[in-house]
């Protein structure tokens, strides 16, 4: 039996996702982030950093949603699943590369764009974020020059877990017609059939008192 804490506002619909794609029956305890609840005695009996989503499966805990994705691929196989040694590590780098590169000036700019009540919003903050994000942008759609999918031919776990980060993008106004091949991968990841519904969820999060803290919201 597989079961899914955390809210669809939170990272936990990346696993959704996952799950649907897979055909995998799971029960979902809608945790929410944002009341206390993932700091409750027994929610840190299961994730001790006290943070969503967290997956258990058979007993098996795991946190973190891009590793829960690369597990559920490995475990349940099938073309999702990388399939040599060589797409393995390729799907491990660009689950870190995404997080490493994008997700955090993706996440700046979003909170400065949507997710912080509008009058306490920032334009000059979110396009210095913005900034950060065209050398990877580029990167990302020169890999996508030769190739449909990040690991070749097939849509894989690397394209999940890739495009649920970079769903940030238009959820913030950041065109990315600049990027034509990235643009048209995009497009073509969240048209999936198994793709979660999480855009239509509104939610918003105060902004912190000061810059140093709101820094630190992404460290």
């Amino acid at each position: 039996m597989i079961k899914l804490y955390g809210a669809m506002a939170s990272r936990a619909h990346r696993v959704v996702w996952m799950l649907r794609e897979l055909g995998l029956a799971f029960e979902h305890e809608q945790t929410p982030f944002m009341d206390g609840s993932t700091h409750r005695p027994e929610f840190l009996a299961i994730n001790p950093n006290g943070r969503v989503p967290v997956l258990v499966d058979d007993g098996f805990v795991i946190y973190e949603s891009l590793a829960i994705n690369l597990y559920l691929a490995q475990k349940h196989g099938g073309p999702l699943a990388p399939a040599s040694l060589q797409e393995s590590a390729l799907a491990t780098q660009w689950s870190f590369w995404v997080t490493t590169e994008i997700e955090k000036p993706l996440l700046f700019a979003s909170v400065n764009r949507k997710l912080f009540a509008e009058d306490q919003r920032d334009e000059e903050q979110a396009q210095m974020a913005i900034g950060k994000l065209n050398r990877p942008f580029k990167v990302l759609n020169e890999h996508l020059e030769h190739r449909p999918w990040l690991l070749g031919e097939r849509f894989t776990v690397a394209d999940l877990n890739v495009a649920t980060v970079m769903d940030l993008a238009p959820q913030c106004g950041i065109a990315l017609d600049a990027w034509p091949r990235l643009q048209q991968w995009h497009e073509r990841c969240p048209a999936r059939p198994a793709a979660s519904d999480w855009k239509d969820v509104k939610f918003s999060i105060p902004r912190p008192p000061t810059l140093l803290a709101l820094l630190r919201m992404f460290v």
